[in-house]
């Protein structure tokens, strides 16, 4: 009887061995392959620093950044850097709306520039953002720093909004159509960028204080009497701490933390005042740095770091008044080698950095230089969540999931379209990049009025050996410039640019080719 026992025991012992290898060997094909939906869905935190160039992050630009930015450097040696990243324009408030919708901005009525602090919100009330998808997976979400995407203010009388200092918003009464109907449980920051009035937090769908002092950082308007903008950015590194030490283990989070830094004004706390040989800007950098790193460690030291995939890039290049030429004299390039900056169509503009940290998944101190937009984090949090994007939702992102794991995009969109402050349009495929403006397409000169009439009308460069589009093959190659453009136009008109039904745009007769208008 003894006997018996003791083989029983040992059938016992052997059938719960092979129990646990076996699932081991399970769990260990799920963390290997990121390809593959987690089987503990992920967090995912997205830091978009406002204004930061490709060039002002050290890992980027070794040789000619003059910036010491040590967290984004040490998160890039703890996870992948996408070298050939882009926003989906080259200004603020249409890279945002990419980020968050999947979708292009051009195919709203926001055919160019920004938004400003009054204006009516941009997303659809029926438009399926990332934080809306997430939250119908069991995410709590968050959003904390600059919208820039609008809002329906409240007012005291029936008289529409003008100007940048209006005396009709209703201070005391609630805020309709903001982040918190947009997707996100939880928002606190500001209505646009930090020179655009009302100065004034929101938290939620209520302004916190009241707008009864008038300021001017750029722009004068209303602003709530302790409101300054060098203490925003703190603000906004704090709140995302808190918001990240008040998750449970039990509930996967999304925390979309758009900063307002470098942008302008260009204020750098008393702290930073001096850091840098660079001047305020390069303080600014050095800050915003620091902010980064003041996310990432409550990330660890809440022992969330294995699965948080924390996604750090910019809303689109330097802008020209961090003062550039002076940089740029004292041997620090913000666009790297790359031509142009904000605004612009050359890459300058739009091309920026992009790290994503995924202990748990991504292999620390790799880097990828397959082509990536930022509207893909859509189409890429849908595949981490194992399920279709619905109809109507992220018609031009495609996921970049598998790249994290050194494999290659599969991609149904023939290219990535670039778009200009003035509304100038740009399609990259493969190593060809179509420019349809005859200069920037934004702030850089030459300007297209300050072109020659007889110049081509559009731009093509071989980016593989020209990354500074310096040698226009237009005229040279023009098979290749008819190609792109029939391709530009297809996924212009049929309301999307991946497979799928076709979907309509928000407006009609988008003009493709405003260099013939």
């Amino acid at each position: 009887m003894i006997k018996f026992d003791h083989r029983i025991g040992q059938l016992l012992r052997f059938l719960m061995l092979l129990l646990c290898t076996s699932s081991l060997m399970w769990h260990s094909e799920a963390v290997v392959g990121a390809d593959t939906p987690s089987v503990e869905k992920p967090n995912i935190v997205f830091i978009l620093a406002d204004d930061l160039g490709y060039g002002d992050v050290h890992c980027f630009n070794p040789t000619r950044c003059k910036i010491a930015t040590p967290n984004i450097d040490r998160l890039a040696e703890q996870g992948m850097m996408f070298t050939d990243a882009h926003t989906s324009s080259s200004v603020c408030t249409p890279t945002r709306y990419g980020i968050l919708t999947g979708r292009y901005n051009w195919r709203t009525q926001l055919q160019k520039g920004v938004l400003h602090g009054f204006d009516a919100p941009l997303i659809a009330e029926d438009r399926l953002t990332v934080a809306g998808y997430l939250k119908q997976h069991g995410y709590t979400t968050a959003g904390i720093g600059k919208w820039h995407l609008g809002m329906d203010l409240p007012r005291i009388d029936d008289t529409p909004v003008k100007g940048n200092n209006p005396q009709n918003i209703d201070w005391d009464s609630q805020i309709h159509n903001g982040p918190v109907t947009r997707g996100f449980d939880y928002f606190f920051g500001i209505s646009a960028s930090l020179d655009m009035p009302p100065y004034i937090y929101i938290e939620n769908d209520r302004f916190v204080g009241r707008g009864t002092a008038t300021k001017a950082f750029n722009r004068k308007g209303p602003a709530e009497p302790d409101f300054e903008a060098i203490d925003v950015l703190p603000m906004i590194g704090r709140k995302a701490v808190e918001f990240i030490k008040r998750q449970k283990d039990s509930t996967p989070f999304f925390a979309y933390v758009p900063f307002t830094s470098p942008h302008t004004p260009i204020l750098p706390s008393k702290d930073w005042q001096g850091k840098s040989v660079l001047g305020k800007y390069g303080d600014f950098v050095m800050q915003t740095d620091a902010v980064v790193g003041e996310i990432v460690n409550a990330i660890d030291q809440a022992g969330l770091s294995e699965n948080t995939i924390v996604i750090m890039t910019s809303d689109n290049g330097c802008s020209k008044a961090a003062g550039i030429k002076d940089l740029q004299s004292k041997g620090h390039f913000p666009s790297a080698h790359f031509r142009g900056s904000k605004a612009d169509l050359w890459d300058g503009g739009h091309r920026v950095p992009f790290i994503v940290r995924w202990p748990s998944k991504v292999k620390p101190g790799t880097s990828s230089d397959q082509l990536i937009c930022q509207i893909d984090l859509m189409a890429t949090c849908a595949q981490l969540m194992g399920s279709e994007l619905p109809n109507g939702a992220g018609e031009d992102s495609v996921s970049f999931l598998s790249a994290l794991s050194g494999k290659k995009i599969d991609s149904t969109r023939a290219g990535v379209i670039h778009h200009s402050i003035g509304g100038y349009f740009a399609y990259r495929q493969g190593k060809w990049k179509l420019l349809l403006a005859k200069g920037s397409g934004g702030w850089t000169s030459p300007r297209e009025n300050e072109v020659a009439d007889d110049a081509p009308i559009a731009q093509l460069y071989d980016m593989e050996i020209d990354p500074h589009e310096t040698n226009n093959l237009y005229t040279s190659e023009p098979a290749v410039a008819k190609r792109l453009l029939a391709q530009l136009e297809s996924d212009v008109n049929r309301g999307r640019s991946t497979d799928g039904p076709a979907a309509r745009n928000d407006v009609e007769d988008i003009v493709i080719e405003k260099g013939k208008h």
